[in-house]
């Protein structure tokens, strides 16, 4: 067949159409997976396979196009086509192919640019989330043989993680949420995307009598190689010259600057004496645990450590939260607020960089002295001192709320999540942020995170009851005080929800029973009830009760969206006026 008849016959044969048809869908098709696949998270296998199968059958549809004709009657031989009688129609069908199919896979390329264009700055998000010089200190297994010594390998854990929060430029995960993998066995590059680092530092711990062995292995996230693995062979009272030693082998790998004095352990506010750091762990595992019974047992162990250190500033500042938490815990403020006072005090005199002894300074000054202006200064230089810091980001992020700078304390709330991303106590926050500054979907969802976090916590359930309140939904609020774990949480929680019901003689029960049985300590709430039920001289009179009282709930009074009710009253401007929270007036 010459060359001239050959063309002839592929445009005879209307190859050329299906050349020109099947381009432009098969472009559609692979426009559609490479654009919209991802976004459905649909694996990359898949999109590859799409593509493939999009090449490997163009020449079939060529060949198919050559040896059969579609016809009115169906698909044909060429040959037997030609043969029929009728003559050849002109088909127009595959120019509407060609048109639409083009405008499609053109619309479909800008559509995926544009979105592209418009994800970058969540690409980028992601990055931030993942930076390249980031890490989680993975809890170090305690290899001692008894398991009474895991008190020392978590201590120890802790210690590295705050040795390393002193590093430029490096991303340090909080505790909560690398304790989080404590007992998981989960693929690093899981626990990386899980944590938003490119690094993971895990190890075990053997101590015997004097000495210590600690196994360190810095892991690359993303594909589980190891870095390197160091073995420290050491006494106990070398312990902070070996934190020192790995968090400089971390510095050195990731090419980052280690910040600081030479005399690291002094600025830890860390003691020379063995014995007093042993119990100062102790105090410390029981502190984490956050409830009334730990918090005790955990003042004793604090106790041991200040009687054989006199200057164990960590220990001190770590002795004033707890008796704070005891004294809201128990209604006895005043007794345990004073040993707090004393102690945070204690604590910046002896080691004024620490951060831990700013941030304990600043808590008791702003929530227990009611000395805001103070309190804010003290939080502030706690982080300047370690920006990793999750406790001085967290109660920042609280005192900027209560000063009515909501889109300040979201930025604060948001970076503490980033440092402590499954911290129970980091997310709970975001959620009262988002919800004093009307983001009801967002402070939703990260209450819903918390209370997935750590279901029995006491008012795991309080800021998912307020926003259902917020929208006129009882149903949903009622539902989420029934699960409310904390017996005086869930009775606020029921009266509220009760209310927005609309059961009267329900709402009257709950509100009740919550006087009854909270009014030593829930005063400001029975005040929020009140003001949701309209009564407002109810309302007025049991906040005046709670300013008396020094309930720390009276700090919300300028943002607290339940109140929105009184705020045109007088006598809420008063009692605002004295309170005195600075920008207030």
């Amino acid at each position: 067949m010459k060359s001239d008849n050959f063309f002839a016959e592929l445009k005879r044969r209307n190859v050329y159409k299906v050349a020109v048809a099947y381009a432009i869908v098969g472009w559609l098709v692979v426009q559609i997976a490479t654009q919209v696949f991802p976004f459905l998270e649909i694996p990359n296998w898949i999109v590859r396979l799409v593509i493939v199968l999009v090449a490997i059958g163009f020449p079939i549809a060529l060949v198919i196009a050559w040896a059969f004709e579609l016809t009115p009657e169906g698909l044909k031989r060429t040959e037997v086509a030609d043969a029929a009688i009728a003559p050849r129609s002109s088909h127009r069908a595959w120019i509407y192919v060609v048109v639409i199919g083009g405008i499609l896979s053109i619309g479909v390329f800008f559509l995926g640019r544009y979105t592209a264009g418009n994800a970058t700055p969540r690409h980028s998000e992601a990055a931030t989330a993942t930076p390249q010089k980031s890490i989680a200190v993975l809890p170090l297994l305690n290899e001692s043989g008894d398991p009474h010594d895991e008190y020392f390998s978590d201590g120890l854990s802790e210690e590295l993680i705050a040795a390393l929060a002193q590093i430029n430029g490096l991303k340090v995960i909080g505790r909560s949420s690398s304790f989080r993998f404590k007992d998981r066995h989960e693929e690093p590059k899981a626990i990386g995307e899980k944590l938003g680092v490119s690094t993971l530092l895990e190890g075990t711990v053997r101590k015997q009598d004097d000495r210590v062995r600690i196994v360190a292995e810095l892991i690359n996230a993303a594909d589980g190689i190891e870095l390197w693995t160091r073995t420290f062979d050491r006494e106990l009272k070398d312990i902070f010259a070996v934190q020192e030693e790995i968090a400089r082998a971390v510095a050195e790998s990731l090419k980052v600057t280690l910040l600081g004095s030479q005399d690291r352990p002094a600025q830890r506010g860390a003691p020379s004496n063995v014995e007093a750091h042993n119990a100062y762990l102790q105090g410390h595992f029981h502190f984490q645990r956050r409830n009334l019974e730990d918090y005790r047992k955990a003042v004793g162990y604090f106790d041991q450590a200040i009687q054989l250190d006199p200057d164990y500033a960590l220990a001190c500042a770590e002795r004033s939260e707890a008796w704070t938490f005891i004294g809201d815990l128990t209604g006895q403020r005043e007794p345990a607020w004073s040993k707090a006072r004393s102690d945070a005090e204690r604590a910046v005199a002896i080691a004024p960089a620490l951060a831990e002894a700013r941030a304990a300074l600043g808590w008791v000054r702003f929530f227990v002295d009611w000395k805001f202006t103070e309190g804010l200064s003290e939080l502030k230089r706690a982080k300047e001192f370690s920006p990793s810091n999750p406790t001085a980001n967290d109660l920042l992020a609280r005192v900027i709320l209560y000063l009515g700078r909501l889109d300040e304390a979201e930025r604060q709330a948001r970076h503490a999540v980033e440092l402590d991303p499954l911290s129970v106590i980091a997310q709970g926050n975001l959620a009262r942020v988002l919800l004093f500054a009307g983001k009801l979907d967002e402070a939703d969802a990260a209450a819903r995170k918390a209370a997935e976090l750590q279901p029995t916590s006491a008012s795991s359930h309080r800021w998912q009851v307020v926003v259902a309140v917020l929208r006129g939904d009882g149903a949903t609020a009622l539902r989420e005080a029934q699960l409310e774990p904390d017996e005086g949480y869930r009775r606020f929680e029921l009266a509220l929800a009760q209310q927005i019901q609309g059961d009267r003689q329900a709402a009257d029960a709950a509100l009740a029973d919550l006087i009854a049985n909270g009014r030593d300590q829930l005063a400001y709430q029975i005040a929020e009830v009140y003001a949701v039920r309209g009564e407002k001289d109810k309302a007025f009179e049991w906040l005046q009760i709670a300013f008396d009282e020094h309930d720390t709930g009276t700090l919300t009074l300028l943002v607290d969206p339940l109140l929105r009710g009184l705020r045109d009253d007088s006598r809420y401007k008063n009692l605002l006026a004295k309170l005195g929270l600075p920008g207030s007036s």
